[in-house]
């Protein structure tokens, strides 16, 4: 029989993808209102290897990763996704957002995100909200997965979580202590 154990607090990642990127001020000021203060922030990402967005949002796109210093519940993640669409109805105009914001949430062993689309590989978690296992870490790195978005594919992207890993860990030792 397996017996039940509280799950381990997870490190809060958003990643923001927009066209302009001056946008990234005001709505970065709006995320750490909600989930406090940053822990990490990635480069600007210039890659993007979908023109799913480009209709709605223009291009080029850019990425840019928010690690946030406070641990997460894991099951908050539906909330959270529920609030960073909020913030992405405010820059709507006319119905077309300018940034898209992917909540999710890192652990020592995978990468899970947030989203309201339903798929085979996607575990309803509550609130209108599927939790998509992204990334598993094995052999000393992340990897993908058949279903991985190519975004969180590309090496320089899984560098830097692996980062976010780095200091996860320490953070665990810190509040364990």
């Amino acid at each position: 029989m397996s017996l039940p154990r509280p799950p381990q607090p997870a490190k809060l990642v958003l990643g923001l993808f927009m066209n302009q990127q001056q946008l990234v001020l005001p709505v970065t000021d709006r995320l750490i209102q909600l989930f406090g203060a940053l822990d990490m922030v990635s480069p600007w990402f210039d890659f993007c290897f979908t023109d799913y967005y480009e209709s709605e949002m223009g291009a080029p796109l850019y990425r840019r990763m928010l690690v946030f210093a406070a641990l997460i519940q894991q099951n908050d993640l539906a909330d959270i996704k529920q609030k960073t669409n909020t913030i992405e109805g405010l820059y709507a105009p006319g119905g077309k957002r300018s940034v898209n914001i992917d909540p999710g949430y890192l652990l020592r062993e995978r990468f899970v995100l947030a989203t309201g689309k339903n798929f085979a590989h996607r575990v309803y978690i509550g609130r209108d909200i599927y939790a998509d296992l992204t990334l598993i870490y094995r052999n000393g790195a992340f990897q993908t997965l058949e279903w991985t978005y190519p975004d969180y594919a590309d090496p320089r992207m899984r560098d830097f979580l692996a980062l976010v890993r780095k200091k996860y860990i320490i953070d665990l030792k810190r509040d364990n202590s």
